[in-house]
């Protein structure tokens, strides 16, 4: 092999190998960059529920504390969240906000509608 070739060899391993190095920065640098994420899988947001007891449930990522209306709550090693809450009757907000460890805070909205059938039908019966 000549010496131009063995130059425009060592060239090329040295870029692709940079290349694959600051991808991998990248890569890794991704949960950073995004700050902290949430995702509530239940219950559905705008849902009509018919039981005053009911479970959020969810999953976060790249966070250093979560809480659900103020207060705190414990997410398991995958990041996954389940929080037991007591529904008033009629229209309830439910705030859920997670930082990370740079204080970025992220807040997801929850707003539920629960409306206890059972009553308001004996109530209709009754009255007739």
């Amino acid at each position: 092999m000549s010496a131009r070739g063995k130059f425009i060899f060592k060239v090329l391993g040295i870029t692709i190998s940079s290349l694959f190095f600051l991808l991998y920065i990248f890569y890794q640098g991704k949960s950073i960059i995004e700050g902290p994420l949430i995702s509530i899988q239940s219950p559905i947001n705008g849902a009509t529920i018919t039981s005053s007891l009911i479970e959020v449930r969810g999953i976060s990522d790249n966070i250093a504390r979560i809480s659900l209306n103020d207060r705190p709550i414990f997410i398991d090693e995958e990041g996954f969240f389940k929080e037991k809450i007591l529904l008033s009757p009629g229209y309830n907000i439910i705030k859920l906000t997670a930082a990370d460890k740079f204080g970025r805070v992220k807040e997801q909205i929850l707003e539920l509608i629960y409306r206890d059938y059972d009553k308001e039908n004996s109530k209709t019966t009754k009255g007739s």
